[in-house]
């Protein structure tokens, strides 16, 4: 009975055990159920959080792209509003031009119509004279039974000998007649093209000043024991000089290329901060590359604004390097650029090719781009490039040899050249002289014609553009005066350079005095 009971009690507690184990295995299985939907409520919650977070952002950055986008757009139409400004600024200015060019043509015709009538008159008015001479030749041939050789001999030998002190008399009458046509139609010629083209001039000097934005910077230019200023005034061939100036840095050099190079890079320098020895030769190097390039493009513009068709490029880079170059402070490059329209108006004025005339005058001055490199004078240095290069045109080697009448002139536009040459450099402001050279040409023209026989005193004015001759009245009478000034002139166009004309007064006075006592 015992056995059965505790069989009965082991099978009652069994069964309470399993059904134990199974309630918490339930409730286990319970929490476990609950944990799990927390879990995933908690990471569907996450999830919304981080997706209204994305949202956020894609909408941040959304709108600073688009107000990127705007402020592009907004640059961008207001540097087409500003084109459009010049734009408009411009074709006034050409309508302008245009008009003017239109009154002067009009005049120029009026002009030629009346140059053709007086032609025209002259030419009634010389067969005239011809005809009654002929006559009158005949007439004395008949009466005085000589021969025309004879009467011409015995004529002039009498001339010769009863008109022998007015010969001054004669080669002013002589130089009147063959000059009246000659020099108003020159006038013509040259006043038109002065009026057809006129450019501005501004002086070139041998240094640039660069801004700073304080004065400890100029400590940072020299750098320790000077190690800075002394790299940078190696590399770049100019003199750096740092003193009291505030706000300043003076760069000189007489090189203007070299002096452009060093003004750049010194900005990029001050720009940038980082200042060394290193970074000094790296800044200068690229400026320098940056510097050939802009030479490239400054030549090519030159050639297409003087329209003279295709340059060698060798020829079209030493043309941007005259920007740099000056001859008497005046900019060579535009001097080259006023020459050759200058030349191409004067030539188009005579009817000979203006184009052509052009070249000759953009190119005369092209050994000055290389005169520091080789030997010789810029003219044979010029003629030398430029037939190394391919200019086979004889017209433009010979203006660029031959325009300072260096050799004998065998071509129209070298005396074209010639003119045009000194109509731009003796424009007011072209070009000025140190006050060494302008004394000393002072100085030679006065002692020149103080070596004359008769004068007694000479003075040089008008900055040396005329020269009053005095001369003893007793020695020089009238005609010897007009023979003197001729010969003074004649003298100073052999012996001396200068820029355009030089006027020669000679002034003869006969003084009468008494004293009333």
């Amino acid at each position: 009975m015992e056995l059965l009971y505790y069989a009965l009690a082991g099978v009652v507690g069994l069964g309470l055990g399993f059904g134990v184990a199974r309630l918490v295995d339930q409730v286990r299985k319970n929490n476990a159920r609950r944990d799990a939907e927390k879990i995933l409520n908690q990471a569907r919650i996450d999830a919304d959080n981080l997706r209204r977070d994305a949202e956020l952002r894609a909408k941040d950055e959304i709108l600073k792209r688009r107000e990127e986008f705007d402020n592009e757009m907004n640059k961008a139409r207001n540097e087409l509003r500003e084109q459009e400004r010049r734009l408009e600024k411009r074709e006034e200015t050409l309508e302008q031009k245009s008009l003017m060019i239109q009154k002067k043509d009009r005049a120029l015709e009026i002009i030629s119509k009346k140059l053709a009538d007086k032609r025209e008159a002259l030419a009634k008015r010389s067969k005239h004279l011809e005809e009654t001479i002929a006559k009158q030749t005949e007439e004395l041939h008949r009466i005085s039974n000589l021969s025309r050789e004879q009467a011409e001999q015995m004529l002039m030998s009498r001339l010769e000998k009863e008109l022998a002190t007015e010969l001054g008399e004669r080669i002013k009458k002589h130089e009147e007649r063959i000059k009246a046509v000659a020099e108003e139609k020159a006038r013509e010629i040259v006043a038109t093209a002065i009026q057809r083209y006129a450019a501005a001039h501004t002086a070139d000097t041998t240094v640039s000043t660069v801004d700073i934005p304080n004065d400890d910077m100029k400590g940072r230019i020299i750098g320790r024991e000077g190690r800075n200023i002394r790299t940078f005034e190696k590399i770049t061939g100019v003199d750096v000089i740092v003193d009291d100036t505030p706000g300043v840095v003076v760069v000189s050099a007489f090189d203007n290329v070299r002096r452009e190079i060093a003004r750049i890079a010194l900005k990029k320098l001050i720009e940038d901060g980082r200042i060394h020895p290193a970074r000094i030769e790296e800044v200068v190097n690229e400026t320098r590359e940056e510097m050939e390039r802009h030479i490239m493009e400054v030549g090519k513009q030159a050639v297409l604004e003087a329209n003279v068709g295709h340059v060698h490029e060798k020829l079209v880079q030493l043309l941007g390097r005259l920007k740099f170059r000056t001859s008497y402070s005046q900019n060579v490059l535009l001097h080259s650029l006023e020459v050759a329209h200058l030349c191409g108006l004067m030539a188009e004025e005579l009817g000979l090719d203006g184009k052509l005339a052009r070249r000759c005058g953009l190119l005369h001055d092209i050994g000055k781009a290389a005169d520091h490199e080789m030997e010789g004078g810029h003219p044979q240095i010029g003629a030398e490039l430029a037939k190394r290069y391919g200019e086979t045109r004889p017209e433009v080697l010979h203006a660029i040899l031959g325009h300072h009448d260096d050799i004998r002139v065998d071509h129209i536009y070298t005396v074209i050249v010639a003119s045009a040459d000194a109509i731009s450099a003796a424009r007011p402001g072209a070009r000025r002289e140190t006050l060494e050279k302008y004394i000393k040409r002072l100085e030679e023209l006065e002692a020149l014609a103080m070596g004359f026989p008769g004068v007694e005193q000479v003075f040089a004015i008008q900055a040396g553009r005329e020269i009053r001759v005095i001369v003893n009245s007793e020695k020089i009478n009238d005609a010897a005066a007009q023979k003197l000034a001729r010969d003074i002139a004649q003298a100073i166009e052999e012996q001396l350079n200068y820029p355009g004309e030089i006027k020669v007064t000679v002034v003869r006075e006969t003084r009468a005095v008494e004293i009333a006592r």
